[in-house]
């Protein structure tokens, strides 16, 4: 068998950090530990008799099946002695036995990683801010780590790779699962200009504790972790606290002091974690460890540091200073500020599944589950359509999975009825988006 096999198996036996290590110091490798005699694993005082139990499943079988699932599905797998798993998680009190990576992993022990983290249930606020920090971190040379899931996670994500930037998708789920479901589409981008990376193999069910367990991941490739918005009990704050444990930097983003969605931010920013206001905020810190990678002058995000209203702000009263970007685009905007997508500009880019999905959502909040019934597609083919559409601009995330157009129509351009043309007349349903 290949060295790789025994590797899958031993950490496919989920054995606490203290009896990994054991083992590891004691034998070497997990060749070592599958070949020893029955027995005299149980001289070890790490082991409990549940590990015990599961070393003797001395069984390859498994291992080499998801071997051939990795290699099908172009999975690589990284094991802890491979020169190159980082060593910024190598070093740390429990990393992964195993890795496995869509895409291509940056070379982390060399470059300025920051991961970026917040809460599910984001405000307009938090989203905004957390696209920004993307944005401008990825624009200055950075490389964010995310998450991926909803909200704050996703935003930050999309903000670095509308950036041009590198985004390590740091996976809670099995490496060829997408979780939330409807995130397909910037599951491919994060791969095709970064990595998608996890600890758990093709076809591992769910648990809840992958999540907080993946958290330690986050903190450990990065040079520091930016808590975006949290409420006092978030994951976010387990990333935060898993940084601070093995020596990396902690930032927290001010906020409203009235909003739940603060508390854990302001609790950070009492234990003495840094201000994070502004790409250069956290820019400032690294410029001159990384002169040739990190270009703070290049940050294209705005300067003046967000405002934290007493109440989240609609999309269309936040301000934005010309040539800057906020969460994807607002909903609506003025004639004389940064210019929301012409509507024909737009559909000479669309898709025919596009076009319909663009026909399908109202002048208002639109659920995706009204933009499903509208267009007549899957919802597969709609979360990971809208997502395209986010990113490219067309279309505006809000949260409670509601979307708003980003494109307007004037005298000249086109009605929304050519989209429903365009597809073939197929009952697309919907309004243009008005000034």
């Amino acid at each position: 068998m290949a060295e790789l096999d025994y590797w899958i198996w031993f950490s496919g036996l989920r054995l606490r950090a203290r009896a990994r290590r054991a083992l590891l110091d004691r034998f070497g490798d997990p060749r070592t530990v599958f070949r020893l005699p029955h027995g005299e694993l149980a001289e070890l005082p790490e082991l409990s008799e549940r590990e015990l139990a599961l070393l003797e499943r001395r069984d390859l079988e498994q291992a080499a099946l998801i071997v051939r699932r990795c290699a099908a599905e172009g999975v690589r797998v990284l094991t802890l002695v491979d020169p190159a798993y980082p060593e910024r998680l190598s070093t740390i009190p429990d990393p992964p036995a195993v890795l496995y990576i869509k895409g291509t992993l940056p070379a982390v022990d060399q470059e300025p990683v920051f991961t970026l983290v917040g809460t599910r249930r984001s405000s307009p606020y938090g989203e905004r801010v957390a696209h920004r920090l993307g944005y401008g971190l990825a624009s200055a040379g950075g490389v964010v780590v995310s998450g991926l899931a909803e909200g704050v996670d996703s935003a930050a994500a999309s903000g670095a790779l509308e950036a041009g930037g590198s985004v390590i998708g740091v996976l809670g789920c099995a490496i060829d699962q997408v979780y939330p479901r409807w995130n397909g589409a910037l599951y491919e981008q994060v791969a095709a200009h970064g990595a998608l990376l996890s600890e758990y193999p093709p076809d591992t069910p769910q648990e809840r504790h992958y999540f907080p367990e993946r958290d330690r991941i986050m903190a450990a490739l990065s040079l520091a972790t930016v808590v975006v918005e949290a409420p006092q009990r978030s994951g976010a704050l387990i990333t935060a606290h898993c940084a601070a444990d093995f020596g990396r930097d902690v930032f927290a983003v001010p906020a409203n002091v009235d909003s739940a969605n603060s508390r854990g931010c302001i609790q950070l920013l009492r234990e003495g974690a840094a201000v994070a206001a502004e790409p250069s905020d956290v820019l400032s810190l690294y410029a001159e460890r990384f002169p040739k990678l990190l270009r703070p002058e290049q940050s294209k995000a705005p300067t003046a540091p967000p405002q934290a209203p007493t109440h989240a702000p609609e999309p269309e009263e936040a301000e934005e200073k010309p040539g800057k970007r906020g969460l994807f685009r607002l909903k609506k905007q003025k004639r004389e500020g940064p210019a929301a997508v012409p509507l024909k500009e737009a559909l000479a880019n669309l898709t025919e599944n596009q076009c319909r999905i663009v026909g399908a959502i109202d002048s208002e909040l639109t659920h995706v589950d009204d933009i499903v019934d509208r267009s007549g597609l899957p919802a597969a083919v709609v979360a990971s359509e809208l997502t395209m559409l986010t990113i490219k601009g067309y279309v505006r995330a809000n949260p409670g999975k509601r979307f708003t157009l980003n494109i307007i129509k004037g005298k000249d351009q086109i009605e929304h009825g050519e989209c429903k043309e365009r597809a073939g007349d197929r009952g697309v349903a919907g309004q243009s988006q008005d000034d």
